[in-house]
Formats: C-alpha cells, structure tokens, sequence
C-alpha cells in the first residue's frame, strides 16, 4: 500500500490526500498530541514521572528559567518538529524533521523511552477513533441505502 509524504519543501500538503488518509492523518495527528500533552507534563512511558534530571543539568536549566523538570523544551525545537511525516490508508508515521532534533530525540529515546504510546495515550486515539466512526456511520449507512460501493 503505498504512503504518501505530507510535506514537501517543509509545507503541510493535504490536498493531495485522499479521504482514508487525511482520515489517518487525523488520527496520526491526535496521537501526536496527546504524546506532547504527556511530555510537557513530565510522564514517563507509563504515565507516572518522568526520570529526574542529572544535578548539574538540573541546575543548568533552572538558570535558564525553564524549570528542573524532563519536559524536553529546553529549546523548544524538539517537540515542536515532531509531527505526523508519512501516511498511508493504514498507518501514520510520527518524526522529527531536523537532522539536530532526531539526533537529540536518540538520545532522549535512550536515556528512557518517549516516542511511545502511554496508556492514556493509547485511551485517546481510540477515543479519536472512535469520534470518527461516529461521524461517519450516517454516511456510511446512506451509502449502502442508495447502492454505493459495498465491499
């Protein structure tokens, strides 16, 4: 099946979409943000704390004002280059753009996972999904009541 990139020259194109995969690209994109919601908030992988920052580090970011907290925004730059990349009927691929930033994400990936799903995480994409099968079920039965595409 194949996948469609959604930026070109670093611009959002979803014209280019079909309707299954901006559909996907929603869900991609919700995931996405309830990723960023738990980091910002300092969840680890399992929704409980995120691992303490090392003392000199800690020192290093409170005095420049942005708290002794693993939030990954010192800069900024990390999280908000994260973002739905790649997208088929079936799957939605989440990276980082910048060479910079997926080197600081490895890093940040080794020190203790944060490009993965949380269970609260998990909760709300299936809640997301679920929104849309909803919106779509009236058209979906209209569909099949004048004889559309039945598979």
């Amino acid at each position: 099946m194949p996948s469609v990139r959604i930026y070109q020259k670093k611009q959002l194109r979803l014209d280019l979409l079909n309707f299954r995969q901006r559909q996907m690209y929603e869900l991609g994109a919700a995931g996405v943000a309830a990723v960023k919601a738990r980091l910002a908030a300092a969840q680890g992988p399992e929704d409980s704390a995120a691992k303490p920052l090392t003392k000199r580090y800690a020192i290093f970011k409170t005095r420049k004002g942005k708290g002794n907290r693993r939030n990954l925004t010192f800069s900024g730059d990390l999280l908000r280059n994260f973002q739905v990349r790649t997208v088929s009927e079936n799957r939605a691929k989440a990276n980082v753009s910048t060479r910079k930033d997926r080197i600081k994400a490895w890093a940040n990936q080794k020190r203790e996972p944060w490009i993965v799903f949380s269970p609260k995480n998990k909760a709300a994409v299936i809640e997301a999904a679920r929104k849309m099968l909803e919106a779509m079920k009236p058209r979906l039965l209209l569909e099949r009541s004048l004889g559309g595409k039945q598979r």
